[in-house]
């Protein structure tokens, strides 16, 4: 009797932008997930994120130094962000503030995690975990960047509804890392077919 072929693939290497959000506190649960898993995280952070999450968090969950600079000295050759959107077979931004939202959708590159979007191959997978106010969250800007980003083939993990630091009740938090792994856990499995 044949047996079927097995696929194997390598575990993931996941590219993690965190922007400036207070949910960054729970993107660090989500890191000890995916690494727990024998996955490869590298984060890439925005100087706003290192004001609610420090570098050194980040560095220790993940096992990695910490990208936040795109003119930090290197010693390779290569530009960061084509050197980050080459290495990662996912891109994950989470959370991802309505400003970098904003930019992802229109193509602004001005840090190194939107230079790195912008770099990243077609038949790489870019997600985004929106987190922002309610009122954010609800404005047509916000809406609409949402839609553009859809419409590319971006994966979009819309927010949940609950109360929000900011203490107002309703949608805009950031869902929590067991459900952020779960759809990552389908899309590594996704990759074996």
């Amino acid at each position: 009797m044949a047996t079927a072929p097995q696929h194997t693939t390598q575990p993931p290497k996941v590219l993690l932008g965190v922007t400036g959000a207070i949910a960054c506190y729970k993107v660090c649960s989500l890191v000890r997930l995916m690494v727990s898993r024998g996955w490869q995280v590298q984060v890439i952070a925005t100087a706003h994120a290192l004001d609610f999450v420090g570098e050194i968090t980040w560095r220790t969950l993940s096992q990695r130094a910490v990208e936040c600079d795109a003119f930090a000295p290197n010693s390779d050759w290569h530009p960061r962000h084509i050197a980050l959107a080459d290495w990662c077979d996912l891109f994950l931004v989470a959370p991802c503030s309505a400003n970098t939202l904003a930019k992802l959708a229109h193509g602004l590159a001005d840090n190194l995690l939107t230079e790195t979007a912008l770099a990243l191959p077609p038949e790489k997978p870019l997600w985004v975990a929106p987190s922002m106010n309610t009122r954010m969250w609800e404005h047509a800007a916000t809406q609409a960047n949402v839609k553009t980003l859809q419409a590319r083939g971006v994966q979009v993990c819309l927010p949940t509804a609950g109360e929000l630091a900011c203490g107002v009740t309703g949608a805009g938090r950031l869902p929590e890392p067991e459900a952020l792994m779960a759809a990552l856990v389908d899309w590594e499995a996704s990759r074996a077919l």
